[in-house]
């Protein structure tokens, strides 16, 4: 059987290798971390998964947190106005339910899983030189990991890549005994802060070693108060900075959290991400190629929410371009064609991340207005996080926005 060898137990590379190894393709994984390292490192990252990322993960037998998860069924969707008060409010319901698991427990147990299998799995980070000596031998080397020097050797394409620097700072904490809402039963749903001029606060429900729970999120404009998080407080001012910013920018949110608490003391994470989109094949210094996948060539700003639903997306095109080519070589070109069958969904959520951390232009704003009165666009707008492309003809697109709006009036 056909060998392959993945650099990075993200998402993408996991559910690539576990997805091969169950087709009894021989699979190698390369993880900078041991699965003792990731569940007790710091949280790394504010992950859903809509309907179709889920269903992969069912499909070949990865969803091993279903049960324990709380089912997200909706997302509300909230606009803060200049005196601290919601100028806009409303419910989108999903199609098919998410979910969050916290990803120290979930790679964790998929590395543990592969193993388990009788998968080989090397717990080391790797440069471009180890790498290209690594190589040899397989018919197929693929990189999931984005960070780092392998990172750097796919090359930016600056057709899809209009910015050089990160567009948001962000900060999470996970937290438990959040209070309910005070006006109406929003259990089960992501809620979506919008603060014009400001930035963003995301509560995701979230499942975590130890049970549920909810992960606080805020995405702030470069430059503004809530680009705040240059002096990596610890974990206790951390999440005090969080309230403060809550009771300042969103205190309808501030009043539920206000009594919460830190899961554990990895439980927060500050940073930046820089969207870029890189060209998916690269040569090592012996002149093979490697495969880019997920992160490593496609990297979009978590303001929705599609980094594991990408990864997922990703390893589920790639499975079947790799599966496909049967005993054929897995050479330049079909690694570019590979690439070009999961870029014709990408391009959607790379164009769509892109626009949403911009101001919104005027048929946005008519459009989010009119949803509080019409359940058709706001169910849209909501579902839309599972299939961006949906986005294209009538959200990215004003002339398609005012015949969306007058064919529902």
């Amino acid at each position: 059987m056909r060998k392959v060898l993945i650099v990075g137990a993200g998402q993408s590379g996991l559910q690539l290798g576990l997805s091969l190894q169950a087709l009894r393709y021989e699979v190698k994984l390369i993880s900078a971390r041991t699965p003792a390292e990731i569940r007790g490192g710091r949280v790394m990252s504010t992950q859903v998964m809509f309907r179709t990322a889920l269903g992969y993960e069912r499909q070949h037998g990865l969803n091993l947190w279903e049960a324990q998860a709380p089912k997200i069924t909706g997302l509300r969707l909230s606009v803060g106005g200049p005196d601290g008060a919601r100028v806009l409010d409303w419910r989108g319901e999903l199609a098919g339910f998410a979910q969050s698991v916290d990803q120290r427990v979930k790679m964790a147990g998929w590395l543990e899983l592969f193993a388990e299998r009788g998968g080989a799995v090397e717990y080391r980070s790797v440069g471009v030189s180890e790498l290209d000596e690594l190589s040899r031998g397989y018919d197929l080397v693929v990189v999931a990991a984005g960070a780092g020097e392998l990172g750097r050797i796919f090359e930016r394409d600056p057709a899809w890549s209009p910015f050089t620097e990160p567009q948001r700072a962000l900060a999470v904490s996970y937290v438990r005994g959040a209070a309910p809402s005070s006006d109406v039963d929003d259990s089960g749903l992501v809620r979506f802060n919008s603060v014009p001029g400001v930035g963003e606060f995301f509560v995701i429900p979230g499942c975590t070693e130890g049970g549920p729970c909810d992960i606080s999120f805020f995405e702030g404009i470069p430059g503004g108060p809530l680009d705040c998080w240059a002096d990596r407080p610890g974990p206790a001012e951390h999440w005090a900075r969080m309230l403060e910013l809550m009771r300042t920018y969103v205190p309808w949110e501030h009043e539920r959290f206000a009594g919460a608490e830190l899961t554990d003391d990895r439980a927060v994470l500050a940073g930046a991400v820089t969207p870029v989109v890189r060209k998916p094949v690269a040569r090592l210094p012996s002149g093979s190629a490697v495969l880019g996948m997920a992160d490593a060539v496609v990297v979009n700003d978590p303001v929705t929410g599609q980094g594991v639903n990408s990864a997922s997306k990703a390893a589920e095109s790639y499975l079947d371009s790799i599966v496909r080519r049967a005993d054929r070589p897995f050479d330049p070109e079909w690694m570019r064609e590979t690439f070009d069958r999961f870029w014709d969904y990408a391009r959607h959520v790379t164009v769509w991340s892109n626009a949403m951390v911009r101001p919104s232009p005027p048929h946005v704003r008519r459009l989010l207005g009119a949803a509080a009165e019409i359940p058709a666009i706001r169910n849209r707008f909501a579902n839309g996080f599972d299939d961006p492309a949906d986005f294209e003809s009538w959200f990215l697109d004003p002339a398609g926005a005012e015949e969306y709006l007058s064919a529902l009036s």
